[in-house]
């Protein structure tokens, strides 16, 4: 597994472990731990939470899944906007390293834009980094605009929608990621409800390489530097998919084909989220 080093040194996996969606269903729980499980055994440790998901249902997930390996794994978490105050800051990370089964994330997000002043949000995540509680924070959800008015070199990552059909962030944000040295982390790589992997262009490059399109929007995402992918599955086959992905290089007339079918942005475009 090809890794990525955030600007403090510390080293994580181009492809690592989303979990939009689990902890939603109690029937599914034991599928995902071993899931999450089997992901870590592959190389995949980097695992992506969020109090939102399943309102603490995937990091109680994620809590039985590293439980007796949490030293293999580099644990990233979201806070809601609505919590994102002075206050509100310590008391969600508390509730989350509880539901986790940790003492400390390895990054914590501000999971989207709300109420609360950036600064007041830094100065909560700054609070928790001196308390021991999180080791580096970082942003998602946020726009180049708000970057910039966020003004933060210690700003460990921004986490952004990103994959063929969402191809925004490549006129202005990612350049000026990518220029600032942050890593940029890719949710849903692979889209959503699998319309992207049906297309026929994709379909057509994964045929020339032998693999699954997932692979393929994988390994386009991770053409780029500086770029991880947190792609979301709780099925064997696909997780070692996913972890191959990472070896995928894609050929320069694959990289046209795919341009073609899903055009770089010409202009500025609002920053999409789901």
């Amino acid at each position: 597994m090809r890794n990525l080093k955030f600007a403090d040194g510390a080293s994580v996996p181009v492809v690592g472990q989303g979990t939009w969606h689990m902890g939603e269903n109690p029937a599914e729980r034991s599928n995902e731990v071993a899931a999450l499980q089997l992901g870590i055994e592959l190389g995949m440790t980097l695992i992506d939470t969020a109090e939102m998901y399943g309102e603490g249902g995937a990091e109680e997930v994620v809590g039985e899944a590293i439980r007796n390996r949490r030293d293999q794994v580099f644990l990233v978490s979201k806070v809601y906007p609505h919590n994102a105050s002075r206050k509100g800051v310590p008391e969600a990370c508390e509730r989350s390293l509880r539901r986790l089964g940790t003492e400390c994330l390895d990054l914590y997000l501000l999971h989207w834009r709300g109420q609360y002043p950036l600064a007041e949000t830094v100065e909560a995540f700054e609070r928790l980094k001196d308390a021991g509680k999180i080791r580096r924070w970082g942003v998602s959800n946020l726009d180049l605009d708000d970057m910039r008015e966020l003004d933060a070199p210690d700003c460990a990552v921004n986490q952004v929608l990103y994959n063929p059909q969402e191809r925004g962030i490549e006129f202005d944000l990612l350049p000026w990621c990518q220029a600032q040295g942050m890593p940029v982390m890719a949710y849903c790589p692979i889209g959503q409800g699998g319309d992207l992997l049906r297309h026929p262009t994709m379909l057509e490059v994964a045929q020339r390489h032998n693999a699954e399109p997932a692979q393929i929007a994988l390994a386009w995402a991770l053409r780029q530097p500086n770029v991880l992918v947190i792609p979301k599955s709780s099925n064997p086959a696909h997780l070692r998919a996913n972890a191959s992905a990472a070896e995928l290089t894609l050929h320069a007339d694959d990289l046209a084909l795919l341009d073609k079918a899903f055009p770089p942005p010409s202009r500025p475009r609002p920053l999409q989220m789901v």
